[in-house]
């Protein structure tokens, strides 16, 4: 795993333990209201099938959060199983605190000038959703499926590295603050930032900014090429 000092990239081996392990996607919907982002997530799709597919058959939590699009899940399993979940009572929050961002996403980062309210209606049809996965876009029922499956590491992939990413109820800087352990996957995200905008970066370099800014500030990260790689030495 990857992490920020001050005096440096702080690389650490871990061990990956995928029964006490849980993986969730973050609004990897079907379709974004911009049309540069659509492009973008196109390639992190099959990359992240791939990565899901293998962890499941090791055991892992599997946990689909595709916010503002629980109507259309609302009558599944996987719902009904997030929904059913025995309440855990979350700890007091820790206190944490960052500076601001090191890119401007105000503008809504959209680099392709076009916009419309809201596009999005289910998760992306490219990542599956297996009988024994979970589908909320609760913080509560995150923090509670995790307890009740003593999960220890709570991997994080999908869009945006700057706002869902970070500030979902059931993403890092939540999780964190209830004492929990996340993970990015860095190379199954991407950011919502137009180069027209500070600090003038190119869009891939405003990614990486922001994924250094989550390293060294809110937790550490890994590679799915990582994680497979872990996952060969598993068996």
């Amino acid at each position: 795993m990857r992490r920020r000092k001050e005096t440096g990239v702080d690389e650490t081996i871990v061990e990956f333990q995928p029964a006490k392990s849980a993986f969730i996607v973050c609004d990897m919907w079907d379709k974004h209201w911009c049309r540069g982002a659509n492009e973008r997530l196109g390639p992190i799709v099959p990359k992240a099938r791939s990565l899901l597919d293998a962890v499941r058959r090791k055991g892992a939590v599997i946990i689909h959060a595709p916010s503002d699009t629980m109507d259309f899940y609302r009558d599944t399993p996987q719902r009904l199983a997030a929904m059913s979940t025995p309440a855990a009572e979350p700890p007091a929050m820790l206190e944490i605190t960052a500076p601001p961002l090191p890119i401007d996403d105000s503008g809504g980062g959209c680099d392709t000038g076009d916009r419309t309210l809201k596009a999005w209606t289910r998760q992306h049809p490219g990542i599956p959703i297996a009988a024994e996965d979970y589908i909320t876009d609760k913080g509560g029922e995150v923090y509670s499926i995790l307890k009740a499956r003593n999960i220890q590491t709570l991997f994080i992939l999908g869009v945006h590295t700057n706002m869902c990413i970070l500030n979902r109820t059931f993403a890092i800087k939540q999780m964190t603050r209830w004492g929990m352990r996340p993970v990015l996957i860095r190379d199954l995200t991407d950011s919502m930032y137009n180069p027209a905008d500070r600090p003038f970066v190119t869009h891939e370099q405003g990614t990486n900014l922001v994924i250094e800014y989550i390293e060294r500030y809110w937790c550490p990260s890994v590679t799915s090429t990582e994680l497979k790689a872990a996952l060969q030495q598993t068996e």
